[in-house]
């Protein structure tokens, strides 16, 4: 599948249309990830924030994240439903949960980041890209 993609959260309440491609996806093991996805890694495709369009009651929460940046993460404030995260130094991204997507979106990780905070547990895929913790920022594709 390619864009336009579509999301929308466990309820409904909030849906969102992507217009445009990634510029990244992928898997992050930070601990903060981590207590947000029960024990595993958040999924996630960065996309430019002009081509994100949300509708609904979102939720937020901010906390300083060991790469030294505000983390904004939002979800849907009627279900829960971790729906995107923004990070300080990158206000040009939205990073969008890849469970917020309608089934079928076709995207998988292209990396794993923050890999030296994974539980020793975890299992990565030996063929994705790696980074013990931040990686270089992407280029937005134009």
């Amino acid at each position: 599948m390619s864009a336009p993609y579509k999301a929308r959260c466990q309820c409904g309440a909030v849906q969102a249309t992507i217009t445009g491609e990634p510029v990244a996806t992928r898997q992050c093991w930070c601990r903060q990830c981590q207590q947000l996805a029960a024990g595993g890694p958040t999924h996630n495709a960065m996309f430019a924030t002009t081509d994100v369009a949300l509708e609904g009651p979102l939720a937020t929460h901010d906390y300083i994240a060991a790469s030294g940046n505000t983390l904004t993460q939002s979800f849907c404030a009627r279900c829960g439903t971790p729906v995107m995260g923004q990070s300080s130094a990158r206000p040009q991204f939205r990073t969008v949960r890849m469970g917020f997507l309608e089934a079928g979106h076709g995207l998988a990780p292209q990396m794993a980041i923050w890999t030296a905070e994974a539980p020793p547990y975890a299992v990565i895929d030996p063929a994705l890209e790696r980074h013990e913790g931040q990686p270089p920022a992407p280029v937005a594709k134009t």
